[in-house]
């Protein structure tokens, strides 16, 4: 072992054992190693599901792990019927559950889109959001949909409409997660954010005070032109990932729709807890370069963390980053998780305290060898080179 690296292990160990401080070391001795992966999902392979795609990833309040995705019935489309697919794991990842179809959209003609899941370790349920007839195809108008589970993710609830209270603006949820805010300003709410049809995008926000009950419209940050059709190169930002940061502001990684001013992803800041996006918060990020896609942040220990494929044409090479400077700047180094087809992602992590959950997060993202949809894959990361 390198002198740096006995040193660092040495730290560690002091650490967990003097006062299990393990958040306080030094940042710069990140080194993420790929330590296990696993498939969860293999398209193609069951009679009743074409193609498993937009995977999302959580831990529950109580510690399990809930990987989420859409089972899409008859082809690959965004449009048709679909499940929303679930398998549990209690061990960290190690061992997973059958799946199990949360909910069923029968033979709708444009089905569920997933979707966004917040944990609300307040109330300790775990909340799905979903849309139906989002691209209004054969069917009107788009409603938000949200299933709830107040069991660890065993069984939930049967669906209930939000559109009588947020409208029915075509809104599609994440793909990713929502947070609820750890930090004032509004501590304790759910902020799930998303993105609206092509031609009237933007990042759109929903927010709830009372653990999901109630929602309301947040903030909105507009498509130019809005409503109207795109060309290329015009404003269109669209799936999104919020993250909160350790100064309780909302960052949100933005797809860059139509590669406005950049091949790269879009950000923006809100600071009132997801009501306002103001335009001086917003800025295009030239290191993450991307070739469109929905992609995966995670804030954990004062680290950003981002994956998407790297790529500025072609999804492919998806590739683990990591900012000590909350996105301001990022270490040149990087870690390749899989260098051929890949799709979206999305990354999370036990925030339990402990020294061992303290040095691991979990990616789940879409994976193949020809194409992007061929299966759906979980990686559990080492943060500190398996130390």
């Amino acid at each position: 072992m390198e002198t740096g690296s006995r040193a660092a292990a040495v730290s560690l160990w002091l650490c967990a054992a003097l006062s299990g401080c393990f958040s306080a070391i030094n940042p710069a001795q990140i080194d993420p190693l790929v330590y296990e992966e696993q498939l969860l999902w293999v398209s193609g392979t069951q009679g009743y599901v074409n193609t498993y795609r937009i995977p999302l990833i959580t831990f529950t309040p109580k510690g399990s792990l809930l990987a989420i995705t859409e089972g899409r019935k008859s082809s690959s489309s965004d449009v048709g019927a679909k499940f929303i697919a679930v398998r549990r794991s209690t061990d960290k990842g190690s061992t997973w559950s059958p799946t199990s179809f949360v909910v069923d959209d029968g033979s709708f003609p444009d089905g569920l889109n997933l979707g966004s899941v917040v944990v609300d370790e307040e109330a300790g349920s775990v909340i799905l959001i979903y849309t139906i007839c989002f691209h209004l195809y054969h069917c009107s108008p788009a409603s938000t949909m949200m299933v709830e589970s107040l069991d660890d993710g065993l069984s939930w609830s049967r669906p209930r409409n939000l559109s009588v209270q947020l409208g029915v603006k075509a809104f599609a949820p994440g793909p990713g997660f929502g947070i609820q805010k750890r930090l004032n300003p509004a501590k304790g709410r759910l902020v799930v954010c998303g993105h609206g049809t092509i031609e009237g995008d933007g990042v759109f926000c929903i927010l709830s005070d009372d653990h999901g009950e109630n929602w309301y419209n947040g903030a909105a940050l507009k498509s130019i032109p809005y409503n109207q059709p795109k060309r290329a190169q015009d404003f269109n930002p669209d799936e999104c990932q919020p993250v909160e940061m350790t100064d309780g502001s909302i960052m949100i990684n933005v797809r860059n729709q139509n590669n406005y001013h950049c091949h790269c992803r879009i950000v923006v800041r809100s600071l009132d807890g997801g009501l306002t996006l103001p335009v001086d918060e917003l800025f295009f990020d030239y290191n993450l370069i991307d070739p469109v896609v929905a992609a995966g942040a995670l804030q954990k220990d004062g680290v950003l963390y981002f994956t998407n494929p790297s790529n500025d044409q072609k999804r492919v090479n998806l590739t683990l980053r990591w900012s000590l400077t909350d996105g301001k700047s990022w270490e040149e180094k990087a870690v390749q998780i899989w260098p051929g087809p890949s799709g979206y992602s999305c990354i999370t992590t036990l925030n339990s305290g402990s020294v061992e959950d303290q040095k691991y997060i979990y990616v789940i993202y879409e994976k193949g060898h020809k194409n992007t949809v061929e299966t759906i894959s979980f990686v559990k990361l080492h943060l500190y080179g398996g130390r």
